[in-house]
């Protein structure tokens, strides 16, 4: 079976460069997972009045506000089908911040029959969705943009004002020249402007899945069905 990310981009995937198509193959079927290690040249946020919504967002492993030059970091996708049945990939982040401060990114990752795209759970208990848009660039690298946010918990759910929220960009490429992976990200809001982003490079290795798919460490407490 195809990855989530073949399925979502279709004859496109071809066109990425071949260590990005080994990154985003990993699913169950394929029997092996990407994990990443690497250093952030720069980790930064937006001006002072941003840090209460990174500061808000930190309880659930989303964004928070701290910065950094030559940050480490980790970077594991793990496939699994998840208590909804759904082939699903984590993709969390765990950064090692000045003052062993450490800080983790979590998000996993479904196909969408019904829009034919990636939805994007954020944080620890999926409660912020978000569709992906994916772009195949000329050199091979991958461009995803998020769109609108939604809020899932319990009987409550609501697409967020774009004033509330904000929009990711994030670059993936592969330099053949160094044999390493490189990725830029911000998040930026209409009004408020830039947000918050990060921009290193890694390397990667494909560890064989274990027996029960994703360790329980990256998966999130909860799982949303709506989308």
């Amino acid at each position: 079976m195809a990855s989530i990310f073949e399925q979502a981009l279709g004859r496109d995937f071809g066109r990425l460069h071949p260590m990005l198509q080994k990154r985003f193959g990993v699913d169950t079927a394929a029997g092996y997972a990407c994990v990443g290690r690497g250093v952030f040249s720069e980790v930064r946020r937006g001006a002072w009045w941003t840090v209460p919504f990174l500061r808000l967002g930190a309880y659930r492993n989303i964004l928070f506000p701290d910065q950094g030059e030559n940050v480490p970091f980790t970077i594991e996708n793990y496939p699994y089908v998840d208590g909804l049945g759904r082939p699903t990939v984590t993709f969390v982040r765990t950064l090692e911040l000045p003052g062993s401060k450490r800080r983790r990114f979590d998000a996993t990752m479904v196909y969408s029959p019904e829009t034919g795209g990636i939805i994007d759970y954020l944080g620890t208990h999926q409660h912020l969705a978000t569709g992906l848009i994916l772009e195949v660039l000329p050199d091979g690298s991958l461009h995803l943009r998020s769109t609108g946010q939604r809020f899932y918990e319990g009987f409550i759910g609501f697409a967020f004002p774009a004033a509330f929220t904000g929009t990711a960009d994030l670059y993936e490429s592969f330099d053949d020249a160094r044999g390493v992976f490189t990725i830029q990200m911000q998040v930026r809001n209409p009004f408020l402007g830039f947000l918050f982003g990060y921009r290193g490079e890694f390397t990667c290795t494909f560890p064989a899945t274990p027996p029960e798919g994703a360790p329980h460490r990256l998966r999130p407490v909860r799982e949303e069905r709506r989308q």
